[in-house]
């Protein structure tokens, strides 16, 4: 088990629906990581933007997106996360893929689908909730709209890290930077949000505000860019252990079954 685990944030504009493009402009930006990191996090359908065009644009599973990031994460010795559009099965999926540095995988599919842009007409939900084990550290990747919804990432598991990865307007950012600290001081956890930047191709502009919260619910990365920016930090399983003992607020929490 590592005490300290590092973590890369890729802020980053998104050529829309340009897959080639965009896998080729985050192999510079995460080459140009200068520090060992253990995890780098990027943006939701990070090669195409929020489109709902995935019959055009849609990838199997064991496509050249995943090979990319299998490649990525060999060469950095680092895992990577971040979503794309798959076709599984008849469906489309806002499919999250955590890769290890060895190249396996685990997926997650976006459980709440944005109904208000019509996400819900186009992909399908995903029922699975996932939580990655990763040198010793317990990992809860969620997409975006999941954000809203406290119930599903509700900390009945133990973990020790939140991930959402997203497409976040700039029109409700303060949502965005609300519920990510609410949702780090409720779970008592490392509360991680990775946004895009940039105007998508429905004309909707994105200022980021990626950002990592502590337990405490204070914000430890420090770059406050709304342009596109690469931020190495670091996270103590002692700082989660310390709070927890001190304070036993999850001891108190409801218990519930999702149907």
């Amino acid at each position: 088990m590592k005490e300290k685990l590092k973590i890369t944030i890729v802020q980053s504009h998104l050529l829309w629906e340009d897959i080639k493009a965009n896998r080729e402009q985050f192999s510079e930006k995460i080459n140009s990581i200068s520090e060992k990191t253990d995890l780098i996090i990027i943006p939701e359908m990070f090669t195409t933007g929020f489109t709902m065009n995935a019959q055009s644009l849609a990838e199997e599973e064991e496509g050249d997106t995943l090979h990319w990031m299998q490649q990525e994460a060999e060469k950095q010795n680092a895992a990577i996360t971040g979503s794309i559009i798959i076709k599984d099965k008849g469906n489309y999926f806002n499919r999250l893929f955590f890769v290890f540095p060895d190249g396996h995988y685990k997926i997650y599919n976006k459980r709440h689908t944005f109904t208000l842009a019509g996400e819900h007409h186009t992909y399908a939900s995903g029922h699975d909730s996932l939580q990655v084990d990763y040198q010793g550290w317990k990992i809860h990747p969620l997409i975006c709209y999941d954000l809203r919804f406290p119930v599903w990432s509700r900390n009945t598991k133990d973990y020790d890290v939140l991930i959402y990865v997203a497409n976040w307007p700039k029109k409700r950012i303060r949502a965005w930077d609300t519920l990510l600290r609410a949702r780090a001081i409720e779970n008592m956890c490392y509360c991680i949000g990775v946004n895009r930047t940039g105007l998508d191709g429905n004309n909707h502009q994105y200022i980021g505000h990626s950002a990592v919260y502590n337990v405490m619910g204070e914000r430890i990365s420090t770059n406050l860019f709304e342009d596109e920016f690469t931020e190495t930090l670091t996270m103590e399983k002692s700082h989660i252990e310390t709070n927890r003992r001190h304070l036993q607020f999850l001891n108190d929490r409801d218990d519930f079954n999702l149907i």
